[in-house]
């Protein structure tokens, strides 16, 4: 079930931390099917794709503010106070990454800056299900408000009764969205790309969601519609040694594979005995685990590794490129530094994935599938574009004029030379 290799080679690396294969052509032609039909056909397109994949009939898509306000009541007063907490941490963390607009004088008379603008509108998916994800909800709607977008639009597949789970309700009224929608599948991403006559078309698509939600937001981002960023199966690759508790490892790997039977979990140790001992602990929480069945397929590709030494697991580590990194080291903190890929990094023994999932602050939609060497998880600016601005006086034109004019021409693109020249030659009024 789970396999433990000692020192593999590194010709042996991309074999050993390849992901578990995903195969998008299979569902492509169903997704761009859907796709185009919404686009054609807008609302009347959602309401037969939500009554054949969803089972409802829904004759209105919207919830309204009532509904929201009325999710208040069907939860606990412990699970409201958690989601009120995590709002706030995830509204902490990301105000503080606000640093204002740049602003420099490049010459004398030349001056360039930077302002940070927010986008209008942008859309949310939240997957629905037997466990709907409400804290995706607080991840992207609290950062999208402190930024500044007006306009929040969230859109998340009705039950069978019609109706959106409640959980999902009370966040969304925490996070400050500005409507919500009940419509889930390739179909809801159709909508918030395009529009119908009932959702607007947004500028950004952020969430998470199964492969078919997925492949329709690669599709929909070819067209020139942004997203949030690439996204596959969840994954976590644990760093431990010798005074690592071996059930503190055997539970990250646990609750990161219950993601899904694609997830990957993977372990890099120094510790020659610990990867036996992480795998008895993982044979032993797994037996009253709610989700086992999900779990033992994704513990398929599980790997345990022992290396030699921690700058070898580092470059592992690096190479792997994981969306979530935990550090359960003696020297995690000196081990951070040499951190180079990785959407969020987990120091010490008493900082599990879980807090990131949930209330640390820090955001959990982040790059998955080795999208860490490039991409950054969603944060503030994931919100927003900053536009450049530079004015010049005579004196800053001067200044670089002749430079400008010598790169134009030697582009052989003389009407560019032109613009500058005929302002250093002549004197306006």
């Amino acid at each position: 079930m789970m396999q433990i290799l000692k020192n593999p080679s590194r010709q042996r690396w991309a074999e050993l931390l390849k992901r578990p294969m995903q195969e998008p052509e299979q569902i492509r032609e169903s997704v761009t099917t859907i796709l185009d039909d919404v686009k054609k056909n807008g609302d009347f397109a959602l309401r037969k794709y939500t009554k054949a994949l969803d089972g409802v009939e829904l004759e209105d898509f919207r919830v309204s503010p009532d509904q929201v306000s009325q999710a208040a009541s069907r939860l606990s007063g412990s699970l409201k106070d958690a989601i009120r907490q995590s709002a706030d941490n995830i509204r902490t963390f990301h105000q503080a990454q606000d640093g204002g607009d740049m602003r420099v004088q490049v010459h004398q008379g030349l001056e360039c800056w930077q302002k940070a603008v927010p986008m209008d509108r942008i859309g949310i998916y939240i997957p629905g299900g037997s466990a709907p994800l409400f804290s995706s909800v607080l991840m992207m709607a609290v950062p999208a408000r402190v930024a500044g977008c007006e306009d929040v639009v969230l859109v998340t597949p009705p039950n069978e009764q019609g109706e959106v789970d409640p959980t999902i309700l009370y966040a969304a009224g925490q996070s400050g969205v500005s409507r919500i929608y009940m419509v889930g599948g390739a179909q809801a991403i159709a909508a918030l790309a395009y529009g119908t006559e009932t959702i607007p078309a947004v500028d950004k698509i952020f969430g998470p969601g199964n492969q078919f939600v997925t492949l329709a937001k690669q599709l929909v981002s070819i067209e020139g519609i942004a997203i949030d960023l690439p996204a596959g199966p969840s994954e976590v690759l644990v760093v431990a040694d010798k005074d690592t508790p071996p059930g503190y490892v055997a539970a990250d790997l646990l609750s990161q594979a219950e993601h899904g039977a694609d997830s990957q979990v993977i372990l890099l140790t120094d510790d020659e005995s610990l990867p036996d001992k992480v795998r008895q602990a993982v044979e032993e929480m797994l037996r009253d685990l709610p989700k086992r069945s999900v779990v033992e397929k994704a513990l398929e590709s599980c790997k345990l590794v022992y290396l030699t030494g921690q700058d070898e697991i580092m470059e592992m580590a690096n190479y792997y490129a994981p969306e979530h990194l935990i550090i359960s080291t003696r020297n995690a903190d000196e081990l951070a530094g040499k951190v180079r890929h990785a959407g969020s990094v987990f120091l010490g023994d008493y900082t599990p994935e879980s807090l990131g999932d949930y209330s640390s602050g820090t955001n959990h939609v982040l790059p998955t599938n080795g999208a860490a060497r490039a991409y950054s998880g969603v944060n503030l600016d994931s919100f927003r574009k900053r536009i450049t601005f530079q004015k010049a006086d005579q004196q800053g034109l001067r200044s670089i004029g002749q430079a400008t004019m010598e790169m134009a021409r030697a582009e052989g693109l003389e009407a560019h030379r032109r613009a500058v020249e005929i302002r250093m030659q002549t004197k306006k009024g």
